[in-house]
């Protein structure tokens, strides 16, 4: 028990100093910026031309160390639409999501288990009446309603509380992250096109953009019936 909770305490480190280099190196106000992106943007598409296959893997590995640091999911969908297209870009980030999700459901569940159901136990206690009914059914419908609102990185964690079979957890992250991610993912591919044709950023012309409103419906179409679902079976 020692050893686990040791461990424990050296993987918060690693994400205390993650977090400390990533915001030491990175200027959130410019990954931010529209001009930023804008002015970059060649530069970007170039080096993923000339070096495809290796930031392919550096984006792969980089996302699962992401999702093992208990990062969201966010940022990296928006990057892997507007870096690798909509298509690519969702297999790529769904496919290391998803495995970097199921390391930090095993390693959780090899060193934290307890402590993990010591303080989400009683508070997903209906969840998990619910998920042990049908894991893979319900589990899917979770992570597709965006986990009611839950942060991905508890998410990742809460089928320790019903013991979920690893295989199962793959296949209901998988199918159920897919669509929202893919909705993301392509407004993340749509702002490459709209800086394409805008020198400035135009609100009105940026949401008339296809490549823009489209995927905006379908996320305003997931928050609905995430909604719905969060409203009658997880609460």
């Amino acid at each position: 028990m020692n050893f686990k909770l040791l461990i424990a305490g050296i993987y918060f480190i690693l994400i205390l100093l993650f977090l400390y280099f990533l915001l030491s190196a990175v200027d959130l106000k410019d990954l931010t910026s529209y001009e930023f992106i804008r002015l970059n943007k060649d530069i970007i598409l170039k080096y993923k031309s000339e070096n495809f296959l290796l930031l392919n893997i550096v984006f792969f590995i980089f996302t699962v160390i992401w999702i093992l640091l208990l990062g969201f999911a966010m940022p990296l969908l928006l990057f892997a639409g507007f870096v690798f297209g909509k298509w690519w870009g969702i297999i790529l980030v769904l496919t290391s999501t998803t495995i970097g999700a199921a390391l930090l459901y095993l390693l959780a569940g090899f060193f934290l288990k307890e402590v993990i159901k010591e303080k989400l136990e009683k508070k997903f206690s209906k969840l998990k009446n619910i998920f042990e009914k049908n894991d893979i059914l319900y589990f899917t419908i979770f992570r597709f309603a965006g986990g009611g609102g839950i942060p991905f990185a508890v998410q990742n964690v809460i089928p320790l509380l019903f013991n979920m079979r690893l295989k199962n957890y793959i296949l209901g992250t998988f199918l159920g992250c897919a669509p929202s991610m893919f909705v993301t993912v392509s407004l993340g591919s749509g702002i490459e096109n709209v800086i394409e044709t805008n020198e400035t950023l135009n609100m009105s012309s940026v949401l008339l953009s296809p490549e823009i409103y489209l995927p905006i419906t379908g996320f305003v179409i997931i928050l609905i019936i995430a909604f719905v679902v969060n409203k009658y079976y997880f609460k």
